[in-house]
């Protein structure tokens, strides 16, 4: 899911605090192009959550599945 940086509101923002307006597009373009796209969101840890339980219900299956088929071999 893509998150809305608004770059013009950024730098103007910049730009009223005292910071020369070259600089301040730079800053915002960076701040846009190198930090936005790293940013995790709620729906990016939704579906990381939803890939761990499923791999940690496979785990526990196959678990279980070794255990009871090597209870036999235990219990003899």
């Amino acid at each position: 899911m893509a998150i809305t940086f608004d770059t013009l509101g950024y730098s103007e923002r910049l730009k009223e605090s005292g910071v020369d307006a070259k600089q301040a597009d730079a800053h915002a373009k960076a701040v846009r192009d190198y930090v936005m796209p790293e940013l995790v969101t709620r729906s990016d840890l939704r579906a990381t959550e939803l890939r761990l339980i499923i791999a940690v219900g496979g785990i526990v299956a196959t678990a279980t599945g070794i255990l009871l088929a090597a209870l036999p071999l235990v219990l003899k």
